[in-house]
């Protein structure tokens, strides 16, 4: 479907695609919260968004919320294998701006997050960067316009933080993932469960029993080895910091070399961030009919291009899940291309996880529309106060309370003559 407001791969999906975002909604209450408060205070009120975030029915209740709260929007993937296409069309139908399919090339990709700048945007949301890149890189007269940005994942925060450090950065930037109640909840437990849901819809495969190397012991890493020895997988991890592989020995975890734990594993995912974490040489060394993939937001980590030389033959065995021929008679199987497996071959993290990410990233954009212009360009977090009432809102849905200091508690710990 194309028209002079949205493309997307099929508007006869909108039906299904409006069942999960109810779905969705039904478990996301504190952004539903937030966006019957907006309802009301408008604080997005003329502001027009520009987002580049995978398109899942827990992004097109964050969409709904923003529109409450006054904004426009206009929207592209951050992913070519990430987008629902059926939340696109219930999208499209709302007459959301979109531009997103399921496996769009990358000139594709790009054309996409060009035509969401169409509107001249006063905000941008982003996961990795790139809608915020390209603002840069083409558009300088449109990036003087901005108010600011937000940035959901911890690729993109390295990468404007380099630009920050460079002096490159011309808006200011609201690090969303940064906020404890994104990174400590959304990372661990929303990549720990959807990258084991990836895996297991791609191979289908018993954990119990196999060797499952963890590329990668930051907070999504952590989540994923920690899900994986729960379905009861041996875990490897692999880690260039001490201190990550430090964590994972005493959490109980070997740690190694990838280049010894090549010849161990039975899967293999990597959580880094980093390119070429997986090279020619462990293909080499791996176990005819290891498993491989990769959880962290670009397709580098594992180097295809090094096992397609070392390859004699390729097909697709099922629905995101490739068996590579090597010359040497092993096969070596790779999820979803590559790319986010968590995304790519299921559905993303739970509603319910994503909404505290998603309040998060409602509230940034709040705050740069009130104090954006007087900001400079830099990288910023949110308030940490922010994270405890957030947190404190989550809790109250659930049915859960917790204690308060009393007035003497408070006094007693800001008193610092107060000892043995």
């Amino acid at each position: 479907m194309s028209n002079l407001n949205s493309k997307i791969a099929d508007p006869k999906l909108a039906d299904a695609g409006r069942l999960r975002i109810e779905w969705a909604e039904s478990r996301m209450p504190v952004l539903m919260h937030l966006r019957d408060k907006g309802k009301k205070d408008l604080p997005l009120r003329g502001m027009k968004v520009a987002g580049c975030l995978h398109v899942t029915k827990e992004t097109a209740v964050l969409i709904r919320t923003l529109r409450a709260a006054g904004a426009e929007v206009s929207w592209s993937g951050c992913n070519p294998l990430s987008t629902q296409d059926d939340v696109a069309a219930a999208l499209a139908a709302e007459e959301t701006s979109i531009y997103a399919w399921h496996g769009l090339s990358k000139e594709e990709f790009y054309w996409c997050i060009d035509k969401t700048l169409e509107m001249k945007p006063t905000l941008t949301l982003d996961d990795g960067a790139d809608l915020i890149f390209t603002v840069h890189d083409r558009y300088h007269a449109l990036a003087a316009t901005i108010i600011g940005g937000t940035e959901e994942t911890t690729t993109g925060v390295h990468r404007l933080r380099s630009m920050d450090k460079a002096g490159k950065l011309k808006y200011p930037v609201i690090a969303v993932n940064d906020s404890e109640t994104k990174w400590d909840f959304d990372n661990v437990y929303g990549t720990g469960q959807s990258s084991l849901d990836g895996i297991l819809r791609g191979s289908s495969v018993l954990l119990a029993g196999k060797t499952f190397v963890v590329a990668g012991y930051g907070h999504c890493g952590r989540g994923v080895a920690t899900r994986a020895a729960g379905m009861g997988a041996n875990v490897v991890v692999t880690e260039i910091r001490p201190t990550a592989a430090l964590k994972a020995t005493l959490d109980g975890f070997r740690v190694m070399k990838m280049d010894e734990a090549a010849k161990l594993g039975d899967i293999f995912i990597t959580a880094t961030g980093m390119k070429d974490v997986i090279v020619g040489r462990h293909f080499d060394s791996m176990k005819d009919g290891a498993i491989v993939c990769n959880t962290g937001h670009y397709d580098c980590e594992i180097n295809l291009v090094d096992l397609e030389g070392r390859s004699k033959g390729k097909r697709e065995i099922r629905a995101n899940n490739e068996e590579y021929l090597l010359k040497n008679g092993r096969r070596v199987y790779v999820l979803a291309q590559g790319r986010l497996v968590n995304l790519a071959a299921a559905e993303g993290h739970p509603s319910e996880v994503m909404d505290m990410s998603f309040a998060n990233q409602y509230l940034a954009l709040c705050k740069l529309a009130k104090e954006g212009k007087s900001m400079e360009a830099h990288v910023y977090e949110l308030p940490k106060a922010l994270d405890q009432e957030l947190a404190r809102i989550k809790l109250e849905t659930q049915g859960l309370s917790i204690d308060a200091l009393t007035p003497e508690q408070i006094s007693y710990n800001d008193d610092y003559a107060a000892g043995t």
